[in-house]
């Protein structure tokens, strides 16, 4: 603690654990350039210890917070949102919207659901089971959908999900020339279409079967599930047909 103390008052209380715990460990307070440090000690101090004993006394270091730019951050969000919840498409393969949710199986087993749609009826283009939700993931997603549509949408509408913002996705979106649209943080109604697609489908589909308990039964009821509501389900916004049927229709 009188180590600590010395470096806090040498450094204007401005010294975090990082800091402290380096400075502990230079010639373990030898050779110090400056006389008011006294401390030695003939062992090593590790980092997790000046970190404890620091928050045990009350110990912070007083750093200049960034500030932050409300305004300019909400006029950012404006700008990445492209879509502007414009989600009523004139013709197939022109915005594609994703999200992911979580699944379970088994005993509170969780896999991550990817699933990319089109807006023009809705229609699923592709679907991934992942262990977790990573970039690899959603671009696997889009790999199918392109497959699937043999053709790759001019703009993608996302959340602000890690996977999403991740370099690696955004740099498989230009290479695929296509435009990447944003949700605000915190507002699902930018991606309204795939959250209703997502209450259905668990509300709909998942809640009127057994839960599967092992991955592959839950690979197989998704698979019927996705089926269902491109191939069955109907909708008043389609004319009363199901996604598949509107999409050929349009084709």
């Amino acid at each position: 603690m009188e180590a600590i103390y010395q470096i806090e008052k040498r450094h204007q209380n401005c010294a975090g654990h990082k800091k402290v715990t380096a400075i502990l460990n230079n010639e373990n307070g030898k050779n110090q350039e400056i006389p008011e440090y006294t401390f030695s000690f003939d062992f090593r101090i590790n980092i997790k210890r000046v970190r404890r004993i620091m928050r045990k006394h009350g110990i912070k270091a007083d750093v200049r917070q960034k500030k932050r730019s409300r305004e300019k951050e909400q006029q950012q969000y404006q700008e990445d949102n492209l879509l502007e919840r414009k989600f009523i498409q004139i013709a197939p393969n022109l915005v594609w919207v994703s999200d992911t949710t979580e699944l379970t199986y088994g005993r509170n087993n969780k896999v991550r659901l990817h699933v990319v749609l089109d807006l023009y009826g809705r229609y699923a283009l592709s679907y991934h089971i992942s262990p977790t939700e990573t970039a690899e993931a959603a671009i696997e997603a889009f790999k199918r959908a392109a497959k699937q549509a043999g053709t790759f949408a001019p703009m993608i509408h996302t959340d602000r999900g890690a996977a999403y913002t991740s370099k690696d996705f955004n740099n498989y979106l230009i290479s695929n020339n296509s435009k990447h649209s944003l949700s605000a943080p915190g507002t699902p109604a930018d991606n309204a279409v795939i959250e209703h697609y997502w209450g259905d489908f668990k509300y709909i589909w998942m809640a009127h079967h057994s839960h599967p308990q092992t991955l592959a039964e839950l690979k197989a009821l998704v698979k019927q599930g996705v089926e269902y509501f491109n191939t069955v389900e109907i909708s008043s916004k389609r004319n009363n047909l199901t996604a598949e049927d509107f999409r050929n229709e349009a084709v």
